[in-house]
């Protein structure tokens, strides 16, 4: 099949879908969250074949619960911010109303007839579920149909794939995503995303507590659409069972704070990342240095450097961590049906077998020196700043994470492992563009400091002037 010519992106001009700046219409009568869900499923309607973002649709329950929003807004009575915001969840979260079937064969069918954490609260707060968005298998690395908006030939990322298309198509002002190693921060990077990657619990993951370093985050086209729906959901859930959940000192996202110094954080990836992203990133420091903004790189402080040795084998970190702690699920799912899952999840599950406990602690343990490298630079720095992908989205195919049969094929995780580990919240900027495709700059902050992470990553939209190589 002949796929269009790509789209050549560019950060000065891209505009996706937001939210917030619809509301005020609602209030007035001027537009209605019905007509608002009625553009967004036009533009469904248009790109879904070729993009393939949905793993289901629930187009009648959305315009239902459209209707009610409407019928609130113009009563003045509106539930939240968010109250009419067509949003989509990822696959691997349950709905009482669509299949979660986690990109799975095994699962094909799979109708658990319930709402997990999060929905519920989204549901509260008046939003509009529109659809599943495509995950990869159980959100591993075995990959899902879909396809990049801006090029179709590429990859727009994993695990959470439909996540990032759907906002990066002009589908949806929101989508709900999770990552254990890279799958939220990754995937908003390759599609001009707006992401946030949570602190390690802040938002409640509800029937998805199988791993220690998984978390849900939020893809949108903009930091305030962003905010508000993790504001939301934690007031209504809060985070995970033992956690605090997300703090924030108010419903408004975080005015724009202008950091004193920022700290770049390679990790093991850097000689990994493409030139033309490094070049990238060189320019946007060289911007925020004409700014009055100090950066360290590593060579310039030993607890930076400190830090830096500490997060070196993250990769492997947490392959083994997440291997060893999913085999006994996926044990149960090899005695039922082996053939539904695939040659990666079952390398997956060997490794996950052969890991020991004594070996699973030693990992522990790395993982809390990680953590305590980047606490001792607390005072030192506001926050960190990187590269969340090695480069652009690429072409399908061994994108050079994979290991023996554990494929990587929707990008390089590495740039993320070291963050996913700390447990420390990340913010992905749509801000640089690489040969017509995006790349994210990424904001990570001590945890907790989630507003923090989303204040320093408006300043820098804001300050840096757009970014293309």
């Amino acid at each position: 099949m002949d796929l269009p010519a790509p789209q050549s992106y560019s950060p000065e001009t891209f505009r996706p879908l937001t939210f917030h700046d619809a509301v005020p219409g609602f209030l007035t009568g001027d537009d209605t969250p019905r007509a608002y869900l009625e553009r967004c499923l036009e533009t469904i309607a248009a790109r879904e074949p070729q993009v393939m973002a949905f793993a289901s649709l629930n187009e009648d329950g959305a315009r239902e619960a459209a209707d009610a929003s409407t019928a609130r807004h113009r009563a003045g009575v509106p539930l939240s911010p968010i109250d009419g915001m067509p949003i989509g969840i990822k696959d691997l979260l349950e709905t009482r109303d669509m299949p979660t079937e986690m990109g799975s064969a095994f699962y094909k069918g799979n109708r658990p007839g319930r709402d997990s954490a999060l929905v519920q609260a989204l549901r509260a707060a008046g939003a509009v579920i529109v659809g599943k968005t495509v995950t990869t298998e159980l959100g591993m690395s075995h990959p899902g149909p879909t396809r990049h908006p801006f090029d179709l030939r590429r990859t727009p990322g994993g695990s959470s794939s439909g996540s990032g298309a759907v906002i990066s198509a002009q589908m949806l002002p929101v989508a709900i995503g999770t990552q254990v190693l890279g799958s939220v921060i990754r995937p908003a990077s390759f599609n001009a995303n707006w992401a946030l990657k949570p602190t390690q619990g802040a938002l409640n993951r509800g029937e998805r507590q199988g791993f220690s370093q998984s978390t849900v985050g939020i893809h949108a086209g903009s930091a305030e659409d962003m905010w508000a729906v993790a504001v939301e959901i934690a007031k209504r859930v809060g985070g995970d069972p033992g956690a605090p959940g997300l703090y924030f000192t108010g419903e408004s996202p975080p005015p724009a704070y202008r950091p004193r110094r920022l700290a770049v954080l390679e990790t093991e990836g850097w000689p990994l990342a493409e030139p033309a992203a490094l070049a990238a990133f060189d320019k946007a420091l060289d911007a925020l240095r004409e700014q009055g903004v100090s950066i360290l790189r590593r060579t310039d402080h030993p607890l930076l450097e400190a830090l830096e040795q500490r997060v070196m084998g993250a990769m492997a970190l947490a392959t083994d961590v997440c291997a060893y702690e999913s085999a006994w699920s996926v044990a149960n799912m090899m005695a039922k049906n082996p053939d539904a899952l695939s040659d990666s999840l079952k390398a997956r599950f060997e490794l996950g077998c052969s890991v020991t406990l004594p070996q699973y602690r030693m990992r522990l343990l790395q993982r809390e020196e990680m953590r305590r490298a980047q606490a001792a630079l607390a005072g030192e720095v506001d926050a960190f700043i990187g590269l969340p992908a090695c480069g652009p989205a690429p072409l399908p195919g061994d994108t050079g994470g994979s290991s023996n049969r554990i494929l990587h094929t929707t990008g390089n995780p590495i740039m993320n492992t070291a963050s996913s580990g700390l447990g420390c919240p990340v913010v992905t900027v749509p801000r640089m563009a690489v040969d017509g495709m995006p790349l994210g700059i990424s904001i990570t902050t001590q945890p907790h400091q989630d507003e923090r992470a989303t204040a320093i990553a408006r300043w820098i939209a804001e300050a840096l002037p757009p970014i293309m190589v």
